[in-house]
């Protein structure tokens, strides 16, 4: 990844409205038992996806992947307080975050191809963005080891009940 994309990445992070997002959703979630949409969920899904893209030998930019994986739920707070679909939330918030963190038009739609659609089993086989996006987010989740599964409205097919190698 050159140093230009880096910087891109690194303006996500900073970008106030990705920070006050992710503040409020932190905030909103502090007391929940189920998992929870912090950073290190966003990084998780990141690194995941990251993972796949260099396993399976797909290609897709280093930079394009954790664009998407950290914006994915960003606007899980406007679910909680407005009743916004989270992906539809994050997707609205992403489209004002990435051209002034020198997205392209090109790569704006690919990430919000890849938000819009992280929550479609649709895209679940799709080798590209949107399937690595979906998988990653799914096998960043311990059901197998969490306290609150037996409480988890999910049903056991989206649960990651083993551990993933």
């Amino acid at each position: 990844m050159n140093q230009e994309n880096m910087n891109n990445i690194s303006q996500i992070w900073e970008h106030p409205l990705f920070q006050e997002s992710l503040l409020a959703t932190e905030q909103l979630e502090r007391d929940r038992i189920f998992c929870g949409h912090d950073r290190n969920h966003l990084l998780d899904v990141a690194r995941i996806a990251y993972i796949e893209n260099l396993e399976t030998g797909v290609g897709i930019p280093k930079y394009l992947i954790y664009a998407a994986a950290l914006l994915h739920d960003i606007g899980r707070h406007l679910q909680y307080t407005e009743g916004i679909p989270h992906h539809e939330a994050s997707a609205q918030l992403a489209a004002e975050i990435l051209p002034e963190c020198g997205f392209s038009q090109e790569d704006t739609r690919q990430i919000l191809d890849a938000i819009l659609s992280h929550r479609d089993k649709a895209v679940s086989a799709f080798a590209g963005l949107s399937g690595m996006i979906y998988r990653a987010d799914k096998q960043s989740r311990c059901c197998f080891a969490c306290p609150a599964e037996p409480e988890c409205d999910w049903s056991r097919e989206k649960k990651n009940l083993t551990l993933m190698i």
